[in-house]
């Protein structure tokens, strides 16, 4: 059986876990506590870079959330969750890319800037502007269709939906970009959605992690220091 080491509010980790839901695949979850279980030899020997998500499947390992949804596309490819012909394939890949490199940074800044200082305002405006910039690109890129390749709900709408309904709360509304807007209900109405959807206790508490990012993220590097050091040390 497929197995997912996950956090439930990963913004890494969900994609994956939706799309096994969407293609009604057994798999068994692993939670992984971030607060340092990442860095303990067990869950390091699975991935040696401490993150989520990871896919075990018998003897392999994927690792990284594309990677793993381009696996599990190739491995189990009924049902789909990518178009045929190159154009929709193309607005596809448009959307997981622009998604990870132009929204999910915006949205990270937006939650750890507040403001307070004149640099930090600066910087918590761009990051508004970068997100209002994605969602224009998005806005115009799905137009009036039901999804990003049609009719068919596709890996666009498993990584850019966790993030765009969340817009909202990070004080970006959708009224905005109506097609997004009924684009972001109709996904939240599929019961696969609902299963993973946060509740408002556990948004508050990831918010209140991101916030306090920087130095988790310093933490982090010294503890990799630490692992990779005593890595090097090892006799071959």
């Amino acid at each position: 059986m497929l197995k997912l080491y996950y956090a439930r509010p990963s913004i890494y980790a969900r994609p994956v876990w939706l799309a096994l839901l969407e293609k009604q695949l057994p798999f068994e979850l692993i939670p992984v506590d971030l607060n340092g279980e990442q860095f303990s030899p067990e869950f390091v020997a699975v991935n040696p870079f401490s993150h989520v998500p990871v896919l075990v499947e018998g003897d392999f390992r994927v690792i990284e959330s594309l990677a793993i949804l381009d696996y599990l596309e190739a491995q189990y490819p009924k049902p789909s969750l990518l178009p045929s012909g190159a154009v929709p394939l193309a607005r596809v890949r448009m959307v997981q890319l622009v998604t990870f490199n132009e929204l999910l940074p915006a949205i990270f800044k937006l939650m750890v800037h507040d403001g307070k200082t004149s640099q930090q305002s600066t910087e918590l405006e761009y990051a508004r502007l970068r997100a209002i910039n994605t969602l224009n690109f998005l806005e115009h890129l799905l137009g009036d269709s039901v999804y990003f390749a049609g009719q068919q709900l596709t890996l666009a709408e498993i990584v850019a939906g966790t993030l765009v309904c969340r817009m909202p709360d990070l004080g970006i509304s959708l009224a905005d970009y109506p097609n997004l807007d009924t684009w972001s209900k109709r996904l939240l109405s599929r019961p696969c959605w609902q299963q993973i959807e946060l509740t408002s206790e556990e948004w508050s508490h990831f918010k209140r992690r991101i916030r306090v990012m920087p130095k988790l993220l310093g933490r982090r590097r010294q503890r990799r220091i630490t692992l990779l050091s005593q890595r090097q040390r090892r006799p071959r």
